[in-house]
C-alpha cells in the first residue's frame, strides 16, 4: 500500500503534452517526439519503483520545471523554488503525466498540482493524496 507521508521524486524533466496531430505519424515534430521520450521514461520509472505509482487515483504532484541555461546566476537564485506562471499550462503537464502513466485516466478522480522554477535538470514529486 501507498503511504500517505511517502514523496516519491522521479528524475525525469517534466514535458506538457503537444496538440498532435494525424501528420505526427510520419513528420515528426520535436515537441511530439520529446513527449513521446518523457513518456518512456515516466514508464520506466514507475515500474521499478518500490511503491506502484500505476495504482494511485488520488494524488498530489508538484512538476519541478528546470530554469533556461541562457537565465544569469542572479535570476535563477531569484526564481529558485518559485511559481513557474508561463507557459505550457499546468493542464498539459497533467494531461502528459495521466497519459504517460495511466492506460485509462479516467480512473483519476482527485488530484492536486503545482509547477515550480528549480535549478537542475527537473524532476517531478508524487504522494497519494
Amino acid at each position: 500500500m501507498f503511504l500517505e507521508t511517502s514523496v516519491i521524486t522521479i528524475n525525469v524533466p517534466p514535458c506538457s503534452k503537444p496538440r498532435m496531430t494525424r501528420a505526427d505519424k510520419w513528420k515528426k515534430r520535436q515537441c511530439v517526439v520529446k513527449f513521446f521520450a518523457f513518456r518512456d521514461a515516466i514508464k520506466q520509472s514507475c515500474y521499478w519503483k518500490p511503491h506502484n505509482l500505476l495504482s494511485l487515483e488520488s494524488f498530489d504532484i508538484e512538476f519541478h520545471i528546470p530554469m533556461p541555461k541562457s537565465w544569469s546566476k542572479k535570476k535563477k537564485s531569484l526564481h529558485n523554488g518559485t511559481p513557474h506562471k508561463q507557459r505550457p499550462d499546468l493542464d498539459n503537464y497533467i494531461k502528459a503525466w495521466c497519459d504517460s502513466v495511466f492506460e485509462e485516466d479516467s480512473v483519476v478522480w482527485r488530484f492536486k498540482a503545482s509547477k515550480q522554477w528549480t535549478d537542475g535538470s527537473g524532476h517531478i514529486k508524487i504522494s497519494s493524496l
